[in-house]
């Protein structure tokens, strides 16, 4: 039973941390004239600092609602913590120079929308990506 029990552990142990390290990409629309996106771009896009794409066109970004994805997502790329991020979006919208990213439930709901929406980015992980989007970063 002990050997059992060590082994379940184990395996418990082995998946959290393979989904930990589980890659994740920014993405948008397959029609999105956007070929790739630095870091600080990216940033500059959900924290309000720019409302256009590289090149034009209006972005409109998307944030996971919960997970792991979205913590990483503000440490990694935004180098913020989630209060942080918050506080810039909530000075955007008070002075009405921006509002904070759509947050969506999962990353299908993410790919729906921008399959919908050349206009759109948002961040799924590696897995999930399908013929509707094109990966612009891809988080280290």
């Amino acid at each position: 039973m002990k050997l059992f029990t060590k082994t379940l552990i184990s395996l418990a142990i082995l998946a959290s941390a393979q989904m930990a390290q589980a890659e994740h990409v920014i993405v948008v629309s397959a029609k999105s004239g956007v070929g790739s996106l630095s870091k600080d771009q990216i940033a500059d896009i959900y924290l309000g600092n720019s409302k256009e794409f590289p090149g034009g066109g209006q972005a409109l970004p998307l944030l996971l609602s919960s997970g792991a994805v979205r913590t990483e997502f503000f440490e990694k790329i935004l180098g913020k913590n989630e209060a942080q991020a918050k506080a810039i979006w909530s000075r955007l919208v008070f002075s009405g120079k921006g509002s904070a990213p759509r947050e969506v439930g999962d990353s299908a709901e993410i790919l729906k929308l921008i399959a919908n929406n050349p206009n759109c980015i948002g961040i799924i992980e590696k897995s999930a990506v399908n013929s509707s989007v094109k990966v612009v970063y891809t988080s280290p």
